[in-house]
């Protein structure tokens, strides 16, 4: 008896410190909740506003005569498509092609256009916020030095005209005032003339503007132009400006504005909330699949229990392949074994909804598969892609949460990270986290999985490499309360089919497969990735 008695004592002395361990590294961590919710309050500005030209308060003592022909080159919301009149000439239309004007409103009926511009009206704004972030927004930096800049946020098209904001001097008493703007890409003039002020350098690359009053070379730098001259689709022109013992630089950005992918929603309730999302007209669900047309059709009959008219792409390379047959089904043949990720590249490039679901063709749908939840994150948050999570036959669920990270390093290339786990928790949605990769079932912004696009290099094995990939151009969040089931593995091997096997060979490679290296050598050469360490 007491034999017992000292072993559960020197079992409890072993245990107790081991469970103390466990509790403290395993124990739930405190997160911050961050909300990044669309601001309903923002709206884009327009891109000259009425009063840059009329008389300023601090300077409206201050004469001035507007440059009619300086003033027609700024932005003025005002655009129109007109068809300039042009000289005829013998085979004109040959050699310079057909110049003609075309009203797109015309494709809709009048009834049609109020309910049409409403959604393109939301969608806008819905883009609007998603594309622009603080870094965009104008700031003046103040007389720290005596002079005042813009420090960032300031915009043109190429080869078009804008004012410069912000622009002044804040200087003790003088007997002249002088300043200097030199830029690489642009020349500078003045849209109005201050009386008192000596311009030199009008369409040049560098402007002097001198004074004998500091109101009035402040009133005359508030006119102050830039014109882009050397092409550049998406480039910067650095901007230095300059007074007696000071200097500052500033930048201007020159590139075509991003066109706007709109998606017409399609008709709902007119609600914002999960129940009033038209899911067929903003979610394509989209599959890969490979020797395992039983498994393909269970899922897609379990799809078609709660979305019955989403459209489902599948992109198949198995080397016999049968044909899909069922409404609101499109499938793709490709070359036996092309691939994984080349699968996702063609499966992805065939959608025309705003929103792609991935799922693994052997995923079952089940009343917990709520896509109507994700796509609600989506709406109202600024991710762009957001996972669930994915339930085995025993019952564990995994959202496979990833934190990636690169560290810079030397010649030899950089080091990558990635840890299990997520960044913080979002404010308003208490099951789902902003993190950097997430699990095969996922519901992503169909423009931005095609920027980042899948390596088709990678055949076998891949997918926390769309992640690493996507990194600093996708923002990610996992949802755990969207649950997808995954058909069972379990198998006994003599009841396995053909089909079966020869999928196994394909999916798990055994060491002498190449498949690894291969990996590698992306992440080592594409990536310039010299290590990685993660768990």
């Amino acid at each position: 008896m007491r034999s017992v008695q000292k072993s559960l004592c020197a079992l409890l002395v072993l245990t107790a410190p081991l469970a103390f361990l466990y509790l403290h590294v395993w124990s739930p961590k405190p997160y911050s909740t961050v909300d990044i919710r669309h601001r309903p309050d923002q709206a884009p500005d327009q891109l000259l506003k009425d009063y840059l030209l009329l008389p300023d308060k601090k300077y409206a003592h201050i004469a001035f005569r507007v440059k009619e022909e300086i003033l027609e080159l700024l932005p003025k919301n005002s655009c129109k498509c007109v068809v300039e009149p042009s000289m005829n000439l013998p085979f004109q239309r040959q050699l310079f092609g057909q110049v003609y004007s075309l009203d797109f409103a015309t494709a809709f009926s009048p009834s049609e256009l109020p309910d049409i511009n409403s959604k393109r009206e939301q969608e806008y704004r819905s883009y609007w916020q998603r594309s622009h972030s603080p870094a965009d927004q104008l700031l003046i930096v103040r007389a720290n030095s005596p002079l005042e800049y813009p420090s960032q946020g300031v915009e043109v098209r190429p080869l078009q005209t804008i004012l410069i904001p912000g622009l002044s001097l804040q200087a003790a008493d003088r007997a002249l005032y002088q300043i200097n703007l030199s830029a690489t890409m642009g020349t500078f003039d003045v849209a109005a003339e201050v009386e008192g002020v000596k311009v030199e350098g009008e369409g040049e690359m560098h402007l002097t503007l001198s004074a004998p009053h500091l109101d009035s070379i402040n009133r005359q730098m508030q006119f102050v132009t830039y014109t882009n001259t050397l092409f550049h689709p998406n480039t910067a022109d650095t901007v230095q400006f300059s007074t007696d013992g000071h200097q500052a630089a500033f930048i201007i950005r020159i590139r075509h504005a991003p066109t706007p992918r709109l998606y017409n929603p399609g008709s709902s309730r007119g609600g914002a909330s999960e129940a009033e999302y038209n899911i067929s007209a903003l979610v394509t669900i989209a599959t890969k699949t490979f020797l395992r047309y039983d498994k393909l059709r269970t899922m897609i009959n379990s799809v078609r229990k709660f979305y019955p008219t989403v459209t489902i792409i599948i992109a198949d390379d198995s080397q016999n392949p049968e044909h899909v047959e069922g409404p609101h089904i499109e499938q793709y043949f490709m070359p036996f074994g092309k691939g994984w990720f080349a699968g996702r590249n063609l499966a992805i490039s065939q959608v025309t909804t705003k929103y792609v679901l991935w799922v693994d063709d052997d995923f079952i749908f089940s009343p917990r598969t709520k896509v109507e939840k994700l796509v609600d994150v989506l709406e109202k948050t600024s991710l762009d892609l957001v996972g669930g999570a994915v339930r085995e036959i025993s019952g564990y669920s995994t959202t496979y949460r990833q934190q990636i990270s690169v560290q810079p390093g030397n010649e030899d290339g950089d080091c990558l990270r990635t840890r299990q786990g997520y960044h913080h928790i979002i404010e308003g949605f208490p099951s789902c986290v902003v993190t950097d990769g997430v699990v095969n079932f996922f519901l992503a912004r169909k423009d931005k999985m095609l920027q980042v696009g899948f390596d088709p290099r990678l055949s076998r094995i891949g997918h926390l490499e769309f992640f690493i990939d996507g990194l600093g151009v996708l923002h990610v969040g996992s949802c755990s309360n969207v649950v997808v089931d995954h058909a069972s593995k379990i198998k006994l091997p003599w009841l396995k089919t053909e089909s079966e096997k020869q999928y196994a060979k394909f999916r798990y490679p055994n060491s002498s497969d190449n498949s690894m290296i291969a990996r590698h050598s992306l992440f080592y050469f594409k990536n310039r990735f010299k290590c990685m360490t993660g768990n």
